[in-house]
């Protein structure tokens, strides 16, 4: 491997299942040394897990990465939105985080859009309308069922504030991630004291929000990370925000990423405020905004429909008439957080293959209805989709996209877009530069680009039928736990 030719630094990418660490040269961008280690998630609706398992897993991928992490002139950390993490006197967790596709929280994510003025009003003022997913549901969650846990709560973090803490013994937290919460003001950029009040949290207990580009600490001596002392720490942010940064995405571009969730987004000037909830009006690690809208059943509930077929990801076939809403764990888009999966139109001659297909196909529908809605109305509607996120290898994936959105399709060649967006933004520490132009000049979004295709406009108006005609059965409650 070739020798650094600057300085060099490290992106963090902390996702539901596992922590990555690069590290990476900021002059050119070339990755020189890696290093993953597994989290593990409770099962069913409650989806959990034991920040301090984030720790270990930073320690071990930077133990991976050797000398070049130690070698690091400052260090950024991505991580998984809306995670409600609850720190007691001593720092450590009084529970294990509640995760953004816990889903108990249903309830309270409707009742505070009632109690506090409807989805209008929360759209003008946090940007988006909460769900399930949003940590301000997830708190009134705790203080409904755990109200121990809540009187014993003396800090409350996001995943990625959580280790940002760990490194700089400093509560901060940024806009993008502040921005996913329910409880921070698009309108103003600050924290609403109204919501806040009305959920019973007190904002002494939550992290400062830290501005674009400044530094918000050193890695401390007392760990056993391999940083040198002095290295210093960027604000992080949430991963759709770093991906955005590892992108270096300009206005306009759209971006569908392929993962444990599925979203769609876009950078954007413009304060995004959609009454119907479809769109989150989360802010950009930048000072831009990044509306966006996810799903909770991509590429795992996609294989897990592989898997129970016997056949492989990518054995699927064409034709048929058949329908999977593959809507395994609850689904945010559409709000239908109770649904589980159905399958409609089922026939004799219906092969395995098509259903598997019909899968990938649900899985899709999702998101590209909403990308209309995350792009400005300006927005050139035949660039290039850019196709990120584990699922975006796959072909199947790939060619599902492409029929259904009628797009021309760009699929990046660099990988672990969220710890390279960390990575850019730790960079721009050194450089003084705009991230999104640092990640530019690395060339991130490079990569092959797949003609656009006719449109299957038949297969995403008969998924559309389904899916209103099944909607008193997606709504329905089922009790599973």
């Amino acid at each position: 491997m070739s020798a650094a030719e600057g300085p060099l630094v490290v992106g963090v990418d902390t996702s539901t299942q596992s922590t990555k660490a690069l590290v990476v040269d900021a002059a050119t961008g070339q990755v020189v040394a890696a290093g993953q280690a597994p989290h593990t998630v409770t099962t069913g609706l409650g989806r959990e897990s034991d920040p301090r398992q984030w720790w270990d897993a930073l320690c071990a991928a930077l133990r991976q990465c050797g000398e070049p992490a130690h070698e690091a002139a400052a260090v950024s950390i991505g991580g998984q939105q809306h995670g409600l993490v609850t720190l007691d006197e001593h720092g450590e967790p009084v529970r294990a985080a509640l995760l953004w596709n816990d889903v108990r929280s249903a309830p309270q994510a409707r009742r505070l859009v009632e109690e506090l003025g409807g989805p209008k009003v929360w759209a003008e003022r946090t940007g988006s309308v909460p769900g399930a997913s949003f940590t301000a549901a997830k708190w009134a969650w705790l203080a409904e069922h755990e109200p121990d846990a809540v009187r014993a709560t003396r800090a409350v973090r996001l995943p990625h504030d959580y280790l940002t803490e760990r490194l700089t013994g400093q509560g901060t937290t940024d806009r993008g991630d502040a921005s996913g919460t329910g409880w921070w003001a698009s309108g103003t950029e600050a924290y609403d004291e109204e919501t806040l009040a009305h959920i019973g949290l007190d904002p002494a207990l939550l992290p400062r929000v830290a501005r674009p580009g400044e530094v918000v600490g050193t890695v401390r001596d007392s760990h056993e990370l391999p940083f040198s002392k002095g290295t210093l720490v960027a604000p992080g942010t949430g991963d759709n925000a770093a991906a955005a940064l590892g992108l270096g995405l300009r206005p306009g571009i759209p971006v569908l990423s392929l993962g444990t969730s599925g979203t769609v987004y876009a950078v954007s000037e413009r304060r995004p405020t959609d009454p119907a909830g479809t769109v989150a009006g989360f802010a950009d690690a930048r000072g831009d905004w990044l509306p966006l809208a996810c799903t909770l059943n991509c590429t795992l509930a996609v294989d897990r429909v592989a898997a129970l077929l016997g056949l492989g990801r990518e054995a699927v076939e064409p034709g048929g008439s058949v329908t999977l809403l593959p809507y395994l764990d609850g689904e945010r888009t559409p709000n239908l957080p109770h649904a589980s999966g159905v399958l409609h139109g089922l026939r004799h001659d219906t092969t395995a293959g098509q259903l598997l297909q019909a899968a990938y196909d649900g899985a899709v529908h999702a998101l590209l209805g909403a990308l209309d809605l995350v792009l400005d109305e300006d927005a050139d509607r035949s660039t290039p989709l850019l196709l990120i996120g584990g699922g975006a290898r796959g072909t199947a994936w790939q060619q599902t996209v492409r029929r259904l959105s009628g797009r021309p399709v760009q699929i990046p060649e660099a990988g672990e877009l969220v710890a390279l967006g960390a990575a850019a933004q730790a960079a721009g520490l050194l450089t003084g530069e705009d991230p999104a132009a640092v990640a530019r000049r690395w060339n991130t979004a490079a990569g092959p680009v797949l003609a656009a295709v006719e449109r299957d406009g038949a297969t995403l108006d008969r998924i559309t039928g389904v899916l209103s005609d099944a909607a008193p059965l997606l709504e329905r409650e089922t009790g599973t736990q």
